[in-house]
């Protein structure tokens, strides 16, 4: 991307955004080469229905008129399972989506700006994060504390658990 001045804006979505929302999870996890039998595995998780965008906070990115990238954040009311996986009670930016020829241009960290005042302003004070291992050092730069690993919903395989507090 160059130099020159680009609209960007971020927008909350809307049920009709679900077909895009999905394509762009899908492509920004198949940037990192996963293995087909992950992506399968992680279908319905990476599929983004117009009733997620209903019961969830979600968020799009619009670079120059077109979607770039997303963001959810979900409450869990309780402690619970996901299959073998715990997750804890509390708020969580369960997806923060880029697709990847808009990587390195600061969609992710203004995604993350609009997802803490937005939750500032809702009174949340933290949101947990399940991180995709190659996002771990996004993460870290912007202030969020490793908390553990996980188990993830690939066999034998875990990923790190991040907590970004703003209160």
């Amino acid at each position: 991307m160059s130099s020159e001045k680009h609209h960007f804006e971020i927008l909350k979505a809307v049920p009709q955004d679900a077909a895009v929302l999905t394509k762009i999870s899908f492509a920004a996890k198949c940037h990192w080469r996963y293995p087909r039998e992950y992506m399968d595995i992680w279908k319905d998780e990476l599929t983004i229905t117009s009733g997620y965008i209903t019961e969830n906070q979600v968020f799009i990115a619009v670079w120059d008129h077109k979607p770039a990238g997303f963001y959810s954040i979900t409450e869990n009311r309780t402690d619970r399972y996901s299959g073998e996986i715990f997750v804890e009670k509390g708020h969580w930016l369960e997806h923060i989506f880029i697709l990847p020829e808009f990587h390195k241009i600061g969609i992710g960290s203004s995604l993350i700006s609009h997802a803490v005042s937005h939750c500032r302003a809702a009174g949340i004070g933290s949101l947990k994060i399940f991180s995709d291992p190659y996002a771990a050092g996004f993460y870290e730069k912007l202030g969020a504390r490793f908390l553990y690993d996980s188990k993830s919903s690939i066999p034998g395989r875990e990923i790190p658990v991040y907590e970004l507090k703003f209160g």
